[in-house]
This record gives C-alpha cells, structure tokens and sequence, in this order.
C-alpha cells in the first residue's frame, strides 16, 4: 500500500507527496476485511496525517507486529519528512512499532545525540518497544547491527561490508523483518534471516541507472 508518491531515481529524492489520508483509511479497512495481515512494515509516510490514520489502525489491530523504518532522508540527501512527521511518529507511531530501524543519521535526529547507545536508550525511554539501529551508512570491514530493548545489554550482529552505497537497503532489511515476523519468525530471528537475505541482494546488486546501484530482491530466501 502506497503512502507517499516521490519524484526519485538511483541517485536522489527530488520531491514527495503523501497519499490522501482518506484513501489510505478506506485501503486499510479493505484490506483487513479480506485478508488476514500477519505483520506490517512501514516507510515513508508522508506527513502526520497519515501517521494519524495508520495510528488509527494500528490502535484496532494491537497483535500485529509493526517494523517501521523511520524514513527521514533518502540516500542521496532528499529530506522524506518535516518536523511535524518527525513529531507525530515519535510521539504517536514508535509506541505501537515492536521495532523501528533508523540508520545512523535517523538515530541521531529521532534520538537527539549523536551518541549512538544514549540516542537508542532515549527512544526506548520514550516508548519505543525495541530499537534496530543499523550501521549500513558507516565504515570498516563489517556493518554492525544493534538491537536495544528494554533489557540492559544490547544484541548485535556483524555482517560482512560488502564496499560502497546502494538505494534502498534500509527499505529491504526492515521489509525482511516484517516477513519474518509475518512468517512466524521471533523478532531476533526475523532479523538474523532478513540481515542473510539483504547480504544476498547488495551481493548481486543490480546497476540499473546512474546513481546507487539497487539491491535485487529477486533473490531466493535462504533458511
């Protein structure tokens, strides 16, 4: 389901557009009245009033597991939300997520320290359920994914750095939690399968225009 329009290539995000909140309201009340939804992975959405409406849902629906990825900036640069976004999802959507996954920029802006451990332990103190802050954007031979709960010692998991930017991989690893979840998984198994299946996309990248290359979520899940 569609909750923000863009202008975007390979390269950047030019311009955005939410989705009428209405219209998203009569999709959600469709969909759930056909079919059984399993979990729910949200991304850009627009503006606050769609975080009202998804809000709404979620609010009806409390025993579907939520992955939100807190979309604040595209890889290029191009901002995907404003302070009133911002405002409503902290304070609104993050309470109802089982987990958001904010790269390390979303973790400094959402969390307000460039501390990545006090920025992550502020959301969890504010509401967040669970916190997945992801390394994809920084340096070194591995990424080094970090999962803060409530529990005192955090979880992470280290991945092999594959070497350059790709567009759209924060969207796949919150997407393959999100089936994870939808196909029973835990939420620490959901992400230790969606890291193997993101791993396996940037490996066979695909070039399909001028700017990042894009991960190939053609590719088969391994379990």
């Amino acid at each position: 389901m569609l909750t923000c329009l863009t202008v975007q290539d390979t390269r950047n995000v030019y311009a955005a557009e939410a989705v009428d909140p209405e219209l998203i309201r009569e999709q959600l009340r469709c969909l759930s009245e056909d079919a059984p939804i399993h979990a729910v992975k949200s991304g850009a959405l627009g503006n606050a009033a769609v975080v009202d409406v998804f809000v709404e849902f979620l609010e009806n629906h409390p025993d579907i597991p939520v992955i939100t990825d807190p979309v604040v900036k595209a890889a290029g640069g191009g901002d995907l939300a404003d302070d009133d976004l911002l405002s409503a999802m902290k304070k609104r959507l993050f309470p109802l997520a089982e987990m958001i996954t904010p790269n390390g920029i979303e973790l400094a802006l959402l969390g307000e320290s460039d501390n990545p451990d006090a920025a992550a332990r502020r959301l969890i103190e504010n509401g967040c359920t669970s916190v997945l802050a992801t390394g994809g954007h920084g340096t070194g031979l591995s990424i080094t994914n970090t999962l803060y709960t409530h529990s005192p010692t955090p979880m992470s998991w280290d991945i092999e750095r594959i070497g350059g930017e790709y567009h759209g991989t924060g969207c796949t690893l919150a997407a393959a939690i999100a089936a994870g979840r939808a196909q029973g998984l835990s939420p620490r198994a959901a992400i230790s399968q969606a890291q193997n299946y993101v791993h396996r996309t940037i490996l066979h990248a695909l070039e399909v225009g001028r700017g990042q290359p894009v991960p190939d979520r053609g590719i088969l899940w391994e379990r």
